[in-house]
């Protein structure tokens, strides 16, 4: 359930794009066709994939703050965590790398059409997001970071696929002149990212309803209390009238 959990909540609710506003320029500029666009998601989904679990294990048993005590107790006190961002740039531009390597080998045609903004992925902020973000939140296991970082990459894939798939058809959309290009897409991502709110209380709406009946409960056992202590402050009251 923790797996699942998490991997709907990187994907709809803490989405890279619409709820951080992350990788915002290659988002921008390599949304203006489906294909080029699916071929840039799929790259992102899989350096998120292969870069969050290593950092996870970087950070595990080299940065964090006694990581080091499996060499020996004099270990023990060592804190790199200063080298977390050089660490973590590291492992994501040699994955870009790969990656680059294998688009060109095998996808001739979308290595050109990605051009410069392929290799640009190592310095796309979802992707160094999605490790300082697997950091901040504490992740405990590798399994729970490879999930993490497999929904980050599908939920900033879904995002660039909506608005390269409305930016073809708004083309032939009467866009008033001073909206056209970027003007319109900022727009529309504002209204998708508004959208992606809703799913906000997905996860989170089950624990209010049962907050709210627990307090519900807790409220009538009081007030059945109150009521039992007011009986007898009543009949204490009436017997000593009586006596």
């Amino acid at each position: 359930m923790e797996h699942l959990e998490l991997f709907f909540k990187s994907i709809f609710v803490d989405n890279m794009v619409f709820a951080y506003f992350l990788g915002m320029c290659s988002y921008l500029a390599v949304s203006k066709k489906v294909a080029t666009a699916v071929g840039l998601g799929a790259a992102v989904i899989f350096v998120l994939a292969i870069t969050v679990p290593l950092n996870w294990l970087l950070d595990q048993y080299l940065l964090q703050e006694g990581a080091l005590s499996w060499l020996g107790p004099e270990y023990a006190d060592y804190d790199l965590s200063f080298l977390s961002f050089i660490m973590f740039i590291a492992t994501i531009a040699t994955m870009v790398q790969l990656v680059e390597i294998i688009v060109e080998k095998f996808s001739p045609g979308l290595y050109n059409s990605l051009g410069i903004f392929l290799p640009l992925i190592a310095v796309n902020c979802a992707i160094l997001g999605g490790s300082l973000f697997m950091q901040s939140r504490e992740i405990e296991t590798l399994g729970l970071a490879l999930n993490y970082g497999i929904g980050s990459g599908i939920g900033w894939f879904l995002a660039i696929i909506a608005i390269a798939a409305i930016r073809e058809k708004i083309r032939y959309s009467n866009v008033p002149a001073p909206l056209r290009g970027l003007g319109i897409t900022f727009i529309i991502t504002g209204l998708m990212a508004i959208g992606f709110m809703s799913f906000g209380g997905m996860l989170t709406g089950g624990d209010e309803v049962a907050e709210d009946n627990v307090q519900t409960v807790d409220g009538m056992v009081t007030a059945q209390k109150e009521h039992k202590i007011t009986d007898l402050v009543i009949e204490e009251i009436n017997d000593t009238d009586n006596k």
